[in-house]
């Protein structure tokens, strides 16, 4: 036992050296990582049901287009042929000046009817981390998004104010990485609510008279499933046939178009790898190769005392594994509590890293193979001078 701690002792630099070099690695592979997630989890969102919006009207706060979709409208969807369910849906930006189009980072209101259970073949329901679902009958209840409610340090039993209204906040959603986290989930009564609060045009129609409304028609979309054996792509061109005055996106298109838009996000994706694996393998690779060279002359008078090739291979082998596992977990380690530590006090609203279990095995792998193979190549130079050569260089 004495020995092996002395030995690591020895290599005590080249192990800080591999453990920042594998930290580099895994926390660009962590928030590259995040980008992975955040984009599947659209993606699988989109292709889990068929979005349906009203067309003309609003103020861009709808699924697609911010119209308006009454009930009458929602009622043909449910007859079309293939059509297994439709939820009514209202979906607002939390603030309206700082967006007029959804995206899957912005804060959002959605409220949902509750008496219909939700069709999204993925998402039959959003896991609840801390307190409960809504219930059908809520009213001035909130279940929020994980990172909405540690941007806002909000709790189950807080209270949340929306357009003057106190809402109780009684279920927050377990972290998904996606465009949940800054949802906030309420009954679609009080969804349509704080729509007539923030829409001006809506008030003033309303208001007129001119357009009979009832609160049932005060919808901006519908969630709509299909039936088993049934492709999603022709149930929804199905609906734009049959269904006057909507907007319908079909899945493969949406998920296209969310593809599309997160390309950017794809290419700094992909650089993030290349980085990790640029940065942290030349920087433990270097390290290892390094300790191994600055041990010439120990091999030279070695060899020189009847040490064979093989010996000293390993000999040279089973330090570095050594070395390069302590050094691993080590920059694993301070990966994780860096990581951490930034996502729980500078990042709380957004999760910037993302430490997959895949991500951590492959990391301690990848720094001993590495980390072996330089050592190795080291070792083939060292072994290829004479023991009075490498006697003389060591000095």
């Amino acid at each position: 036992m004495v020995k092996p701690l002395r030995v690591l002792r020895g290599y005590l630099f080249t192990i800080l050296g591999i453990a920042i070099g594998v930290a580099g690695l895994v926390a660009l592979g962590a928030m590259s990582e995040r980008i992975v997630r955040f984009i599947e989890g659209g993606d699988r969102f989109v292709l889990g049901q068929i979005s349906v919006a009203g067309r003309g009207m609003g103020m861009g706060t709808g699924f697609t287009a911010g119209g308006l979709l009454p009930a009458a409208a929602i009622r043909a969807i449910a007859e079309v042929p293939g059509v297994s369910g439709v939820q009514a849906q209202v979906m607002l930006p939390l603030d309206p000046s700082a967006s007029q189009f959804m995206t899957l980072t912005q804060e959002l209101i959605l409220g949902v009817d509750l008496s219909v259970p939700m069709p999204n073949r993925h998402y039959r329901t959003l896991p609840v981390r801390a307190g409960r679902a809504l219930r059908e009958g809520d009213r001035r209840v909130a279940v929020v998004g994980a990172s909405f409610a540690a941007s806002r340090g909000l709790g189950v039993g807080g209270h949340l104010t929306l357009e003057d209204e106190s809402f109780e906040v009684v279920g927050v959603l377990d972290r998904m990485l996606t465009a949940p986290d800054r949802f906030v989930l309420v009954p679609i009564a009080d969804a349509r609510a704080q729509w007539v609060a923030k829409d001006r045009l809506l008030r003033t129609v309303l208001a007129s008279g001119g357009v009979a409304l009832t609160a049932s028609d005060l919808n901006t979309g519908a969630a709509v499933g299909w039936q088993d054996g049934n492709d999603p792509d022709a149930v929804a061109l199905r609906i734009r046939d049959r269904v006057p005055g909507v907007n319908v996106q079909l899945p493969s298109e949406l998920s296209r178009l969310l593809r599309s838009s997160t390309a950017f996000f794809s290419a700094l994706l992909a650089g993030i790898g290349v980085l990790a694996f640029v940065i942290g393998g030349l920087s433990l690779a270097n390290t290892m190769a390094a300790a191994v060279f600055e041990r010439i002359r120990d091999f030279g008078v070695k060899r020189a005392l009847g040490a064979t090739d093989l010996q000293l291979g390993r000999e040279v082998l089973a330090e570095s594994l050594a070395v390069t596992l302590v050094g691993g977990l080590a920059g694993v380690g301070f990966a994780l509590v860096l990581g951490w530590a930034i996502d729980g006090s500078v990042a709380r609203a957004q999760q910037l890293f993302h430490f997959s279990p895949r991500l951590l095995v492959g990391a301690l792998a990848f720094s001993i193979l590495l980390g072996a193979a330089a050592a190795a190549y080291a070792t083939g130079r060292v072994v290829s001078v004479s023991p009075a050569e490498a006697i003389r260089r060591g000095t």
